[in-house]
């Protein structure tokens, strides 16, 4: 840090304002307490060597930059050399203030050149205090050695770079925009060198990626041939990222020196030459002064016209060969005539000179080629180049917004139409002419999605329409395509806008078209399908064949019909109400031409089946109509019939039950002989059978009672059936009964069983008959034979015997025994009877004690009828003393008493 000033020492500030302000923007390093060290290296070496290529002409130099300084002798030293003044004599004195005093000396020197010091006091630099010494040494390399400079009206910095940008500009691998990274290469140095002293240096050898060799190159040359010492090591120069631009600056401005010096010197030298050849060359001058005079005249002329020519081309090619001309005028054709110019003006101003000094009247040119002459046509070349140039830098620029527009309007107008591509075809269908009502919200959806699409073009379209203006506005070269194109996109899309707001009227209308047809259609479907059904059911009920079998049946049927007509005209209202909504539709789809997809989603019913369904209904009315009628007729003569069976039936069956009960009471009693029972049992069959004729009278009555095809009658409990089956039954008793009485006769004298016996037989039968069936269970039968005597005790033997018993009175095995098996059955035990020996020993005596006999025998014996009967019954005798014609006698025999197959 160093020391607080003293307090009458002056503390100097860099002046930040006026016309110094190049000074604000070179002093940031006052502004950092910090300091790169490799920039303070590199602006400790360079401001170093460039104090000592001035000092050197005092005959002195500094070894080290912040000490040598410190007592101010050097600095006052340096301060004349490169000024050329001469400053306050300096103390001698070896004490700080007496090296303080001369350190004021220098700052206040520095100061009366106009440049105000910021924080440097001398105290700081009498410290040795490398920061500020340095910056010092800048301040007065930027005051003696650089703001001076002045470059086509640019001073100082900015004139220092815009003389290394004019110097390097034919060298197109220079570009030259800074003092740092700029010169890193080394080629700026190489060129600088090559532009003035193109002997010193084989630029063409160079490279651009051997920053080091060119670096060296340029500071070794630079410092043998230029009296340029070596300020900077190219090692410092590569190895920094950023070279310092302090460092840079005082460098380059000492190559501007020594070439502006050299150029002068030149000048100075030509001008002795030439005043010393004066003589020779004074008319040779003025002819060559004509000549020049009017060949650069004459080329000034030629060329304003060129650069005053302001017509556009309408290529960007085209202009940029116009650019590449004028660069090429500035390159190859300017600066001959640059040179010519200055030598003109140095051969007039040499000769005038040598004329002067040789005591000869002055030069005077032909008219118009004065120098004045052509320095007025040079200024009005130089006015008409800068003014070309910048309109040509205009108009290129003009020409790449245009190129730039141009192609945005193509791309742009290309995406569009791409997007358009099909749309008009899509929004002139008329798709929704055969849509149903789903069909027509789905294309309203996809439509509304399309209206947003075509709204988010919009932009789109407004930003090629905005662009083609910009490209008529700008003067486009080709704007009449441009704008024929806009306007077709233009017209288009106003097309498709009108076509979209069609299609969307359309495609709403089509869906309230359709969604009232749709309202309709389910309308009709709703009253239509229960007035179908009502119609089938009434068509089904119309035609349904009825069975009645009453007439209160043919009369409900008759009222129920009566009444179901009574709905008819309501119903034909419902119809005509339901073929109303269907005229309804069709009268929308006539009136709006809608082109119906298809029929109604709803129902597959249609008026025409309404209509043909409820003529129909009309037409089957009547005959139903008829039908009752017929069928009332009908069951009024099948009442008729009834009631005629009924009377007959209801004497005819009560009379039958009397005749079977009194049969029954007959054959129970048994009043008198068997004989006259029988007597008494014929008289009643004859009763019986002369009620007959009755009997079919009530045939007659139920025949037509089943033609007529009536199943019921309700007048009596009796039907034919009962009839004919109770007049059978009463047949088969009264015959069965005589029979009995008949068969009771033949056993009581085939077996002599006496009338007592047969009335014994029966009491017993008939007590043990107690349903009066006239029959006998198994269990009433042996309680019957066990009162009458017989041994059948409930053992295993008396069980035996009853079996044996029950298989001669039941061969059946029906389980009940007759009163005539019951009969034969004791007639059996309690009389003699014939058995099968008796019989086969009679055929025996017959036949000559003969095993077999003969035909003629039994012929000759018997009566004719029973001869041939035992013929046509024996088998043939088999035996071994059998003759032709033998009979078998004994089987016969067996077989008479079931003993074996008759």
């Amino acid at each position: 840090t160093p020391p607080e000033p003293h307090p009458h020492m002056e503390h100097h500030h860099l002046y930040d304002g006026g016309e110094n302000d190049y000074m604000q923007q070179e002093d940031d390093w006052d502004r950092d307490l910090l300091l790169d060290p490799a920039w303070e290296k590199q602006q400790r070496k360079t401001f170093t060597a460039w104090c000592n290529s001035h000092l050197r002409k005092a005959g002195t130099q500094i070894e080290n930059i912040e000490e040598d300084f410190r007592d101010g002798l050097k600095l006052m030293l340096l301060l004349e050399v490169i000024s050329g003044e001469r400053l306050a004599k300096p103390e001698r004195g070896k004490m700080r203030v007496h090296k303080i005093s001369n350190v004021n000396k220098a700052l206040n020197f520095i100061a009366s050149k106009g440049v105000k010091l910021v924080s440097i006091g001398a105290e700081e630099i009498v410290d040795g205090n490398a920061k500020m010494t340095l910056g010092m040494i800048w301040t007065i390399i930027l005051r003696f050695a650089i703001q001076d400079i002045s470059v086509e009206e640019t001073s100082a910095k900015e004139g220092l770079l815009l003389w290394c940008q004019r110097k390097t500009a034919p060298y197109k691998n220079v570009n030259i925009q800074n003092f740092h990274i700029s010169w890193k290469d080394g080629l700026g140095f190489c060129a600088l060198i090559h532009r003035h002293r193109p002997e010193l240096i084989d630029y063409g050898k160079l490279r651009k990626d051997d920053p080091m060799t060119n670096l060296n190159t340029a500071f070794d040359v630079a410092e043998k041939y230029l009296d340029i010492p070596k300020m900077l090591d190219a090692e410092d120069i590569v190895g920094t990222a950023r070279p310092d631009e302090k460092a840079i600056m005082t460098y380059v401005s000492s190559f501007y020196h020594a070439f502006s010096g050299a150029q002068k010197a030149e000048t100075a030298a030509n001008r002795i030459c030439k005043v010393l050849a004066v003589n020779q060359e004074n008319e040779q001058l003025m002819e060559d002064y004509e000549r020049l005079a009017s060949d650069l005249l004459e080329w000034i002329r030629r060329t304003i016209p060129w650069l005053e020519n302001r017509v556009p081309e309408s290529t960007m090619h085209a202009m940029q060969q116009k650019l590449e001309d004028f660069r090429g005028y500035r390159r190859q054709h300017k600066p001959p005539k640059v040179q010519e110019k200055c030598q003109l003006e140095i051969n007039f101003n040499t000769l005038q000179t040598k004329l002067r000094l040789s005591n000869r009247p002055a030069f005077m040119p032909s008219e118009g080629r004065m120098v004045s002459d052509i320095s007025n046509a040079w200024g009005a070349l130089e006015g008409a180049e800068k003014g070309y140039e910048e309109w040509l830098l205009n108009e290129i620029r003009r020409l790449e917004r245009l190129d730039h527009l141009a192609e945005k309007f193509r791309q742009k107008a290309a995406i569009h139409e791409a997007w358009t591509e099909g749309k008009e075809g899509m929004l002139t269908k008329k798709d929704y002419e055969v849509a149903s009502l789903s069909d027509i919200k789905a294309l309203l959806k996809k439509h509304e999605a399309f209206e947003s699409d075509l709204a988010a073009h919009q932009d789109r379209v407004e930003q090629i329409a905005a662009i083609a203006q910009e490209l008529n506005e700008l003067e486009y070269y080709d704007s009449p395509s441009v704008n024929a194109r806009c306007q077709k996109i233009c017209d288009q899309w106003d097309s498709l806008g009108a076509m979209t707001q069609k299609r969307s009227e359309a495609l709403q209308k089509t869906e309230k078209l359709l969604e009232t047809i749709d309202q309709l259609y389910l309308e009709f479907a709703k009253r239509a399908a229960p007035f179908n059904n009502w119609m089938e059911g009434a068509m089904e009920d119309l035609q349904d064949t009825f069975i009645v079998h009453t007439i209160e049946e043919i009369q409900g049927l008759s009222t129920a019909h009566e009444q179901f007509k009574a709905t008819l005209p309501e119903a034909d209202k419902e119809r005509q109400a339901i073929l109303g909504i269907h005229n309804e539709i069709a009268k929308i789809v006539q009136t709006y031409h809608v082109n119906m997809a298809g029929t109604n989603p709803y129902t597959t019913i249609n008026p025409q089946e309404i209509n043909a369904k409820w003529d129909k209904v009309r037409q089957l009315v009547p005959q139903r109509d008829q039908a009752l009628i017929e069928e009332h007729a009908r069951q009024q003569n099948n009442e008729r019939l009834r009631r005629q069976f009924a009377s007959q039936a209801n004497i005819i069956g009560p009379w039958i039950q009397t005749k079977m009960e009194e049969i029954g009471r007959i054959s129970i009693e048994m009043h008198g002989t068997l004989e006259d029972q029988l007597t008494h049992l014929r008289q009643y069959e004859k009763s019986i059978v002369n009620y007959k004729p009755k009997i079919d009278q009530l045939e007659g009555d139920h025949q037509q009672i089943q033609e007529a095809l009536i199943f019921d009658n309700k007048h009596t409990n009796y039907t034919m059936e009962h009839i004919r089956v109770g007049w059978e039954q009463l047949l088969t008793t009264i015959a069965r009964t005589i029979n009995e009485i008949e068969n009771q006769i033949l056993t009581r004298d085939a077996k002599g069983i006496s009338q007592e016996q047969l009335s014994e037989f029966r009491a017993s039968f008939n007590h043990f008959d107690r349903d009066h069936s006239g029959t006998l269970g198994a269990e009433e039968f042996k309680a019957c034979l066990i009162s009458l005597g017989f041994d059948i005790a409930n053992d295993a033997q008396g069980e035996a015997e009853f079996a044996r018993i029950m298989s001669i009175v039941d061969p059946n095995r029906l389980g009940v025994v007759t009163f005539q098996a019951f009969i034969d059955f004791m007639s059996r035990e309690t009389a003699d009877t014939d058995t099968a020996d008796q019989v086969m020993a009679s055929f025996k005596v017959l036949a000559g004690d003969k095993n077999y006999i003969l035909a003629e025998e039994l012929r000759r014996e018997l009566p004719p009828d029973q001869a041939e009967y035992c013929i046509a019954r024996m088998a043939p005798y088999t035996g071994p003393d059998a003759v032709p014609g033998a009979l078998d006698y004994m089987s016969f025999s067996t077989a008479l008493y079931g003993e074996s197959d008759l």
